[in-house]
């Protein structure tokens, strides 16, 4: 089934040390893809230096880098390992070009650093001088992440990229709005019609409607639940079904169908207009 949608591209950003990093940006947008595209008219769109830039002479290698890929980029997430990467004519290294270059255009940056272990006797010194400092340069800069396994870093760029596509002003402008909702005066229901949601945010709504209008998503190293009416909805082991039912409930907050209430999101309310769209959603 074709349908239109909005394009964003999320560049990736990182010297050579953290590839399964790289990989991993990848397949979680990749599973965004799959959870929201349709829904959401939204597609992300991951480029890279590696997969979207050309031969060309006349400039320095990072400016027609930043040309050809980072100009046209809408998002940018960054990840740094033990090395900062190569220096570039304009800055301490490529990637933190990129990253300046970004920000300063108003687009949003992710920036994330592994505190993984490593053998320091097979670390660059002077790569991880740098790199420390431009970390230390960060803290007053902005919020970054840290993480200290890969399968931490899967958990929290799942979660940070549904928030920042969901939160980020730059983002939510240039994405068109969610059908099915539209604004109400204070104190009326926003439903106007069935809101348009995937089958996944449709059952979960009803079966949280039906047993009193909880939903728990209850996550832990390298695993997930999502329970509503006292049913768990994520398969044991499957991370594909854990991306579509946190992606469901995800769907339901955007719409405003559910709120957050607990610590940590880990207890979502159904709202007002969320009782409202059960009503019309029900056989």
């Amino acid at each position: 089934m074709t349908f239109e949608a909005t394009a964003c591209n999320v560049m990736i950003a990182s010297p050579s040390d953290v590839q399964i990093e790289r990989n991993i940006v990848r397949e979680v947008i990749h599973e965004w893809n799959a959870v929201n595209a349709f829904t959401r008219h939204i597609v992300l769109l991951p480029v890279g230096w590696e997969t979207h830039s050309s031969p060309l002479m006349g400039d320095h290698p990072q400016s027609i880098i930043n040309w050809q890929v980072l100009k046209n980029s809408d998002l940018l997430i960054a990840v740094f390992w033990t090395r900062l990467g190569t220096p570039t004519q304009n800055s301490a290294s490529g990637t933190v070009e990129e990253i300046e270059e970004h920000v300063s255009a108003g687009k949003p940056a992710m920036i994330y650093f592994s505190s993984a272990p490593v053998a320091m006797d097979s670390v660059d010194q002077d790569q991880y001088a740098a790199l420390t400092k431009f970390r230390n340069d960060c803290k007053a800069r902005g919020l970054f992440y840290s993480y200290e396994s890969t399968s931490e870093f899967h958990d929290k760029i799942r979660r940070h990229l549904a928030i920042t596509l969901n939160s980020n002003p730059y983002l939510t402008a240039l994405f068109p709005t969610a059908i099915g909702i539209i604004a109400a005066p204070a104190g009326a229901s926003k439903v106007t019609g069935a809101p348009n949601l995937s089958r996944e945010a449709k059952e979960l709504l009803l079966e949280a409607v039906a047993g009193g209008g909880d939903i728990l998503v209850i996550a832990w190293m390298g695993g997930s639940t999502v329970q509503a009416n006292g049913r768990n909805f994520v398969e044991p082991n499957d991370p594909r079904s854990r991306a579509i039912w946190e992606g469901a409930v995800d769907e339901l907050d955007r719409n405003g169908l559910v709120q957050s209430v607990g610590h940590k999101g880990e207890i979502f309310r159904v709202t007002r207009e969320g009782y409202d769209a059960a009503d019309l959603l029900r056989p």
